[in-house]
């Protein structure tokens, strides 16, 4: 990838756009709100007219301590009119099924796409790709694009940035964390010099819903591989057995928990959703042995990083758990059977 040579197209559509969109992805974490809101105040001040839409899910409350986030759009990519847009700046999200898992994505002919991306399992479906695989996050390649293009960074985009930074890096300890990253981030926090409080807000924001999740995730992991796979099922009935609102279902990150223990060497969540879909949630101790991108694209219904990745599965959750289970053992068949 040419770096300046892609970074130049992306300005160059920029300034001949006068209407774009931009999106959080299903689901969306710290670095897809992060990312898209510093782009988002990017843009509208080159005057841009700039529409920033939720997409299939409820953006969590968490993310109301970022400047702009009341600028989000409770939209998703289907009841919205393509034609008054001729930019789609799509962020964070390696594939057109996860832009919206609604229906089948078609991009309009009058319609110019831009992805920036940082997941291994990216399929370069843009117009124009920016696909950095040794970025940790979408937002750390934004923060480039804008430090070496001059761009001037206000404290509402150094904030996001640093926000989506610090979340997909797991605070900093997860690959490909590198010295790009604390040299990105340390331009961002002279910018932005209270951005530890927004952390802190992000981090503080639980409700009683999710630590009920927590200990519902905690009580129901099961062992596989002799062991060295530990994951935590949880179905619907569960769920609403335990009066849990349906805002703090996916909020809880217990994956990491799981692979933290010493043994577990992948550690993952299924959790059932009531549309009907499992959502899968993978980490590992070993990305080296372990390259869950290819587990969670061998499913058929995934995708993401070496060390963290996930899927959406659209069956019910004995049949979501056989079909993690075959790819895992297809992945790593020395690991035996389940």
């Amino acid at each position: 990838m040419n770096y300046k040579k892609t970074s130049d197209l992306i300005f160059s559509e920029i300034d001949k756009a006068k209407s774009i969109l931009l999106h959080l992805h299903p689901g969306p974490d710290g670095d897809s709100v992060g990312s898209a809101l510093a782009m988002y105040h990017y843009l509208r001040s080159q005057n841009k007219q700039v529409t920033l839409i939720s997409g299939d899910s409820t953006t969590p409350q968490s993310f109301n301590v970022l400047p702009g986030s009341e600028n989000i759009t409770k939209a998703n990519y289907f009841n919205i009119d393509l034609k008054q847009y001729d930019l789609f700046i799509v962020l964070d999200t390696s594939s057109p099924n996860q832009i919206s898992k609604l229906d089948k994505i078609v991009f309009p002919g009058t319609l110019k796409t831009i992805c920036i991306d940082h997941h291994q399992s990216n399929q370069h479906f843009a117009d124009i790709n920016l696909v950095d695989l040794t970025s940790p996050a979408t937002a750390q390649i934004v923060a480039r694009l804008f430090l070496q293009n001059k761009v001037q960074i206000t404290p509402e985009m150094a904030s996001c940035l640093l926000l989506g930074i610090y979340t997909d890096t797991g605070g900093y300890k997860y690959f490909p964390t590198s010295s790009i990253t604390f040299n990105i981030a340390s331009k961002l926090a002279k910018i932005a010099p209270d951005f530890h409080q927004s952390i802190f807000n992000f981090e503080n924001q639980d409700k009683p819903g999710r630590l009920l999740m927590m200990a519902l995730l905690l009580s129901n992991i099961n062992t596989y591989f002799g062991g060295k796979v530990a994951l935590s099922i949880v179905s619907k009935s569960q769920i609403k057995n335990k009066n849990i609102e349906p805002e703090a279902i996916f909020t809880v990150d217990i994956a990491n928990t799981i692979k933290s223990v010493v043994g577990y060497e992948i550690g993952g969540t299924l959790i059932e959703g009531q549309d009907g879909k499992v959502k899968v949630s993978l980490r590992t101790r070993n990305s080296s042995t372990y390259d869950l991108s290819k587990i969670a694209t061998s499913t058929g219904y995934g995708g993401g990083h070496k060390a963290a990745a996930g899927a959406s599965i659209p069956f019910r959750l004995s049949k979501s758990l056989k079909i993690l289970l075959s790819a895992i053992a297809q992945n790593n068949p020395e690991l035996g059977s389940p």
